[in-house]
């Protein structure tokens, strides 16, 4: 049976520098579907304008709109599209691969969240954050998983999953927060693992605009 595909464009609302955003528009890529962006101007609050915060009214993206179906949160809209246009092996259908997958949802909003995603925060963006604590978080959590990492060629298991998708995008730059990832080889395996699936999508390096002269 042919994998379902949508009758018009899906409809991205994102930032170009957030990793949330990112999860969604490698998503989207990975399995090839039609897609627009809409850039959000995070510094222009336009998340919090009236007509965003209607479709999301925590005024952050990611943002998706699917015909009439408008959702947000990153990790819910992975969830989506794995089971709304994905194969079962992005999301297995079967309880123990489906929990396994669940687990590394909860690890992306969680101490990936708090660790790299945060360290990130303060040291681009200025965000009033912990950074130590963002950086201790981050090491914790990449001690844990740098030997899993070891074991499998993806998160759980031989199959890439929206686990993956999920966990990418701030672990790869966890060294924009000031942690780096040289003392974990099997993490950067991984990575590089990710990066070489087709139809996949990178998300900009931050760029620090010149001096003034």
């Amino acid at each position: 049976m042919p994998l379902a595909r949508p009758q018009r464009p899906i409809r991205l609302h994102a930032a170009r520098l957030s990793g949330h955003a990112h999860r969604a528009k490698l998503f989207l890529s990975l399995l090839d579907l039609p897609f627009e962006t809409i850039e959000v101007d995070l510094r222009a609050r336009e998340q919090k304008t009236p007509a965003f915060l209607a479709m999301n009214p925590f005024g952050q993206v990611p943002v998706i709109e699917d015909g009439d179906t408008v959702l947000f949160d990153s990790n819910a809209i992975l969830v989506y599209l794995a089971k709304r246009y994905g194969n079962p092996s992005w999301l297995p259908e079967d309880p123990l691969g489906a929990a396994h997958v669940t687990q590394w949802l909860s690890i992306a909003a969680g101490q990936i969240a708090h660790g790299p995603c945060a360290a990130r925060l303060v040291k681009l963006f200025g965000d009033t954050l912990d950074h130590d604590v963002a950086v201790r978080t981050a090491v914790k959590l990449f001690d844990v998983i740098e030997p899993e990492f070891g074991k499998r060629p993806f998160a759980v298991g031989v199959h890439p999953t929206i686990a993956d998708v999920a966990a990418y995008t701030y672990i790869a730059h966890a060294p924009e927060g000031g942690i780096a990832l040289a003392p974990y080889p099997n993490i950067r395996a991984w990575l590089a693992r990710v990066e070489a699936l087709p139809g996949f999508v990178a998300m900009p390096a931050f760029e620090v605009a010149p001096a003034a002269a």
